[in-house]
């Protein structure tokens, strides 16, 4: 049973054939009279919205699942959880605090189980951004992508996703906030290099694609203030997107913390494609969620 908990699970021939199918509008209905299950540890209105508006193109019914409905491992164990979805639904959504939730769901093999978020990576994100970057630079071999900002989960598996793609990853950061060993480890097997930086101006130099995140993203708020001044130099605004050139797009996984990473010039100015990006994670989902159902599977 084939799963999606990272975007390197697909090789390159699959990501580039759900690409082709989240560009064309829906014209079956693999989930007709069927339902996915989406459960949410962590609220998200792209996210939700994203799935929600797939399942029903593709002629199925999203049943949204709060946290405190379930009480994983704590009213029921995450095996059981997942076995009971797979009683009802042809799907399973999960959006976690916890990589290995994900894990121990998919290493069942009850139901086929969708990566929405967790702590170490975000690749529907990824296949939005990666949509996005397609019909934007229409080839993307050898364009670089710069991310500037936290190596966080958006981070590990954007970089993943320009190593399938062909596109050189530059990450510019503070050094105590940037990838592990072990993620480079898991990145360079994607066929990714990493370059990193510590002035973001050397980094966008020639870039493609400038791409920021919140500083503290969701589970980090206890770390907001120290972030804040370890990530000053580190802003996203005209200047800076002036270094990387007029036809650099930017952009941004959303949400934004408008004048901390990026300033309302750059978010709402004329290279930003953040919505754009945005809208693009609803076609990714009905792409995926279609190749998951009719070939994947």
């Amino acid at each position: 049973m084939r799963h999606f908990l990272d975007i390197d699970e697909l090789n390159m021939d699959e990501l580039e054939h759900v690409l082709d199918l989240s560009s064309q509008p829906a014209t079956t209905a693999p989930l007709a009279g069927k339902g996915m299950a989406l459960l949410f540890e962590k609220p998200s209105a792209r996210t939700r919205n994203a799935m929600e508006m797939a399942v029903v193109q593709l002629g199925g019914h999203p049943v949204y699942i709060r946290p405190d409905e379930l009480g994983l491992d704590v009213r029921e164990s995450v095996e059981d959880v997942a076995r009971t979805f797979a009683c009802y639904h042809d799907l399973l959504g999960a959006r976690v605090f916890a990589h290995t939730t994900v894990e121990r769901m998919a290493a069942l093999d009850a139901i086929p189980v969708v990566n929405l978020l967790s702590d170490k990576s975000h690749p529907m994100q990824a296949l939005g951004d990666l949509l996005t970057m397609r019909s934007e630079l229409s080839v993307l071999e050898d364009r670089t992508l710069t991310f500037i900002g936290d190596a966080n989960n958006v981070a590990l598996s954007l970089a993943k996703a320009a190593g399938l793609a062909g596109m050189r990853f530059r990450l510019a950061g503070p050094s105590s906030y940037s990838f592990s060993p072990e993620d480079i480890t898991e990145i360079n097997a994607s066929g990714a290099d990493v370059e990193i930086f510590r002035s973001p101006y050397d980094a966008v130099t020639d870039a493609d694609v400038v791409y920021t995140d919140t500083w503290a993203s969701m589970g980090k708020e206890n770390e907001a203030e120290a972030r804040m001044d370890a990530f000053q130099e580190f802003r996203v605004d005209a200047n800076l997107m002036s270094a990387a050139g007029e036809k650099a797009i930017f952009l941004h996984c959303l949400p934004a913390k408008r004048g901390n990473e990026v300033t309302d010039e750059v978010l709402d100015g004329p290279q930003s494609r953040v919505w754009v990006q945005a809208e693009n994670r609803m076609h990714t989902a009905r792409g995926l969620l279609t190749w998951l159902l009719e070939e994947g599977n």
